[in-house]
This record gives structure tokens, sequence and C-alpha cells, in this order.
């Protein structure tokens, strides 16, 4: 066998690691500050334990995390769940946007213009975009689950912009064409005055 015929054999066997990737891991010790994980590199990454802190582990667990850094000052790698799954939601929202689908999410908060949304990651809803005819207050929305399209995606400042209304009007539009279809002159039908 040739030098390079092992050195091929050698990288080929090996998982490359940069930093940005989600990679799989083992939690292999939970200790007061930090979680040590097992990502198959050469040496141990670590977490910090506040990203656990609403969820039970146990040595042995497979969690999906975000390589931060190669090496830190200890020479451990630096890893974050919460990253990791931040980057997975982004994904997934980045997605929806682009094939025009409508994204499920819950009201967190009233912020000035309008209200913050978590649809996996946060997103802003403009005060415009609530309903059709804009609501006096926006606190009546705040821990209620609806459904929004994505309007905006801005990838370099990581926000996202939705509308409940366009929801809302095309919900209205399509009623409005089956009553259309199904309606004949002549017929009588139920209103409300308004």
């Amino acid at each position: 066998m040739s030098i390079s015929e092992l050195e091929a054999l050698i990288d080929s066997g090996f998982p490359t690691f940069r930093t940005g990737d989600i990679v799989n891991g083992t939690i292999l010790e939970i200790r007061p500050q930090v979680v040590l994980v097992d990502i198959g590199y050469k040496s141990e990454g670590v977490i910090s334990i506040s990203e656990f802190e609403d969820e039970e582990i146990e040595v042995g667990d497979q969690i999906e995390v975000l390589l931060e850094k190669l090496e830190n000052d200890e020479g451990l790698v630096v890893l974050s769940k919460e990253k990791a799954a931040h980057k997975q939601n982004w994904d997934k929202i980045v997605a929806v946007y682009k094939d025009g689908g409508l994204v499920k999410g819950k009201v967190k908060s009233v912020v000035k213009g309008g209200l913050m949304v978590n649809v996996g990651v946060e997103a802003f809803l403009p005060g415009s975009q609530v309903d059709i005819i804009p609501p006096k207050d926006l606190n009546e929305f705040v821990g209620k689950v609806y459904e929004f399209k994505i309007v905006k995606v801005n990838d370099e400042r990581k926000n996202i912009v939705l509308s409940r209304r366009e929801v809302i009007e095309a919900e209205r539009s399509e009623q409005r064409q089956r009553f259309l279809e199904t309606v004949a002159i002549g017929d009588r039908v139920k209103g409300l005055v308004k």
C-alpha cells in the first residue's frame, strides 16, 4: 500500500468538522456548570448547563448540537444545543417561506408596533397584519396559537415578518368563491346587515 493510499484511507475514516456544523453527540458527563459531549472529535465538547434548564438529561443521551468553536482555552470543543435547534428551525421557516406555505405560532408578547410570535424562532407580527381590522388591544392575542403567512425573511439580520391578515383574507376569498359557486339567481339566503 502506498503512502497516498494510506492517507486517503485515514482521511475517509474520519469525519470533517467545521464551525457552524450541526452534529450528533452523546452526553458523557453532567457537571455543575457544563455538560460534556462526545461528537467523535479528538476532544470532548462542552455545553453550558443553562441550555438544559427545562429538560431532564442523562449520561448516554443523544443530542444534536451546533459546533461553535473547535477549541477553547482548555482545548475543548464549544457546542450549543440551543443554537442547533435555532438553525434547524430557521432552515424550516425559510423552506416554508419559499414554498409560500403557512406556519403555526404562539403569540408571546406585545412589542412596539405589533406582536412577537414564536414559530420555532422569534418572528414579528406588525399590528396592521394581526387582523383585517387592526385590533385596539393587542394583549388579547398573547398566549394564543394562530396560522401565519411569512411575508418577509431577512437572512442576514435573522428576522421574520408575519401576516395573519393575509391568511384571513385568503380564507374569506375562498368562502366567497364557494358561496358564489353554490348559489343561483333567485335562491333565498340568510345574511347579516352590516
